[in-house]
Parts: C-alpha cells; sequence; structure tokens
C-alpha cells in the first residue's frame, strides 16, 4: 500500500486571538486621544492661549442639565489665536508646567 503525503493546499488556520489594527500603530494611538471645542479666553501669552470649554452633564441627583467650564491651556505655535476665537483642540504630551492641549483647528475667528 502506497501512503499519501499530506496537501499543501489548505488554507492556514486563523489564530485563537484577533490582531487589532491599534496595536503597534503610532497614527491610530493619536487618533484615541480627547478632542475638545472651545473659545479662546486669553491669548497674551507667547505660544500658549487660554481655552474655555464649557461641557453640559446632568446632575446625578437632580437631573438638572448644569454647564462645566475648565479652562485648558493650549499650545498656539504661529501665535495666530485671538480672544473670541471657537477652535478645536486635542490632548497631548505634557508641553510645560500647565500644557497639556495642542491647537488643531480655528472654527470660527472672533469678529
Amino acid at each position: 500500500m502506497a501512503e499519501q503525503a499530506p496537501t499543501t493546499d489548505s488554507a492556514p488556520e486563523p489564530s485563537a486571538a484577533p490582531v487589532s489594527a491599534a496595536e503597534g500603530s503610532r497614527t491610530t494611538e493619536r487618533n484615541r486621544r480627547k478632542t475638545r471645542e472651545g473659545v479662546v479666553a486669553s491669548a497674551s501669552m507667547d505660544r500658549t492661549a487660554v481655552v474655555v470649554v464649557t461641557e453640559q452633564v446632568r446632575h446625578r441627583r437632580y437631573n438638572k442639565i448644569v454647564r462645566r467650564h475648565k479652562r485648558l491651556y493650549v499650545h498656539d505655535e504661529d501665535n495666530d489665536l485671538r480672544a473670541g476665537d471657537r477652535v478645536r483642540i486635542a490632548e497631548t504630551r505634557p508641553l510645560s508646567k500647565l500644557k497639556r492641549w495642542r491647537l488643531v483647528q480655528v472654527l470660527e475667528r472672533a469678529r
């Protein structure tokens, strides 16, 4: 009797744990960072602006909508922001003692 050799035409078995595209990729890691929209409150510092971000949250006990404001220090490389501009900012690595956000886009200029 002749023995048959195993065929190599079969597809490889899928791995037990699927590997996501986000693992090991720096570009998708940057996309997971927080983004906020706010209004520039102050732009008098060099390459730094203060942006006020307002969010509406529901109070846990009273279920009333409450506005919360945060003042975030934003890196403005070109010094082109003015008070009153609406901007989109993104979280980044610490750039100074208080600065952890960078300017992404100017949505609307102040009048």
